[in-house]
């Protein structure tokens, strides 16, 4: 049996504890390793790091995880840990991933690697010198029903995509009447890396690249919906950053594609997130795990009458997409192909490059927010 160990920093959060440490490493662990081609097991064996000393040895515990450690320089040191993942907060990001790469890790990370695109591309450049794999998560392309979608566009479904609607969001709430806030307040301040601008256009970004079409220019609106709110230790604050975004983009092919992202709308769709594609031939719409389509000639034909009720049941009018194969987690998924990358040298597209390219949509979404116009997205060169 071969072992990979793997440096975990910034798993106490919500997403770094629930995707990537139980559901993605621990699992590995529990189901017994990775068969690789070979036919050799691979037995994962993380390290997991961070400031707090009690909460490590805490979750190490609850886990049966055997190392754990407060001392990252040291984790770096030991030659025995190949790669280093990162999913602590965005303005710590670059400066522990390019330490990592400097004491010969892998990296892999959370997005956005950076709030600042210069710094995106230099790290990006600096991991390509090195000669070491590196990538950014696109857990949403891993996603069931987006999975689907692209199923349905490789098949030819849509004929001539036309459009794309993304709706993304859900009420957090203000944590002021006695419901707590499920989202953490560095969310909301613009000094601690917050704004949904900067966390949601790098979604779009690699969601809308790989499976509609490379993004041409943007055209963007952020709101800050919510002003005040109420912090962990129950006192309020004010929120100087976007909880809010209304998107629209440019696509290769012609394609247009809006995106509504927002902290601060109750939610009456199939999902937390849904994308709506329009084709010449058909049309689909996606959530986390369901697809369900309608072509052409199973289109209905509503007339416009404000003077009755709507006699269609447009929701009846489409078909459920199946699941023709098993889904694992999205995180888990992605995490394989990382390892598989970097153990079996398997073929990987999300590189650094992908997370830079994130960053400059962000960028120029704020940009064009701040100066109320439409902004080419150019290539970025690495």
């Amino acid at each position: 049996m071969a072992r990979l160990g793997i440096i975990l920093h910034g798993v106490t959060g919500r997403m770094g504890y629930n995707q990537h440490l139980v559901r993605s490493i621990l699992a590995f662990r529990d189901q017994g390793g990775i068969t690789l081609k070979s036919g050799e097991t691979l037995e994962i064996d993380p390290i997991i790091v961070g400031r707090n000393g009690a909460k490590m040895e805490e979750l190490a515990k609850k886990h049966n995880i055997k190392r754990w450690s407060t001392d990252l320089d040291a984790a770096l040191a030991n030659p025995d840990d190949t790669i280093f993942f990162d999913a602590g907060t965005t303005l710590m990001r670059a400066e522990l991933l390019s330490r990592a790469l400097d004491a010969g890790k892998h990296v892999y990370c959370e997005k956005p690697i950076s709030d600042d695109l210069q710094v995106a591309i230099d790290l990006a450049r600096k991991a390509r010198r090195s000669g070491l794999k590196h990538g950014v998560v696109q857990d949403k392309l891993f996603l069931p029903g987006l999975r689907k979608l692209a199923l349905l566009r490789d098949s030819g479904f849509f004929g001539k995509i036309l459009s794309v609607r993304g709706e993304f969001g859900y009420w957090v709430f203000e944590g002021d009447w006695g419901v707590p806030a499920q989202r953490p307040s560095w969310n909301y301040r613009k000094g601690d890396g917050g704004g949904i601008i900067l966390d949601m256009l790098c979604h779009w970004r690699y969601v809308l690249d790989n499976l509609f079409g490379e993004v041409k220019a943007v055209s963007c609106l952020g709101a800050t919906h919510i002003p005040r709110r109420i912090d962990e230790q129950g006192k309020p604050y004010n929120c100087d950053t976007d909880d809010a975004a209304y998107a629209t983009f440019e696509l290769e092919g012609g394609v247009i594609a809006q995106v509504n992202s927002s902290w601060a709308v109750r939610v009456r769709r199939d999902d937390l997130v849904t994308f709506q594609v329009d084709g010449t031939h058909g049309s689909a719409v996606a959530g986390l795990t369901k697809c369900w389509s309608q072509h052409r000639v199973n289109t209905p034909k509503p007339v416009w009458n404000p003077d009755q009720p709507q006699t269609i049941d447009f929701y009846k009018t489409w078909d459920e997409v199946p699941d023709t194969q098993a889904f694992d987690n999205g995180f888990k998924a992605q995490w394989e192909m990382f390892i598989r990358h970097v153990v079996e040298d398997a073929p990987w597209p999300y590189g650094l490059e992908a997370g830079a390219k994130g960053v400059q949509l962000a960028e120029l979404g704020l940009k064009s927010w701040a100066e109320r116009r439409w902004l080419d997205v150019p290539a970025l060169e690495f």
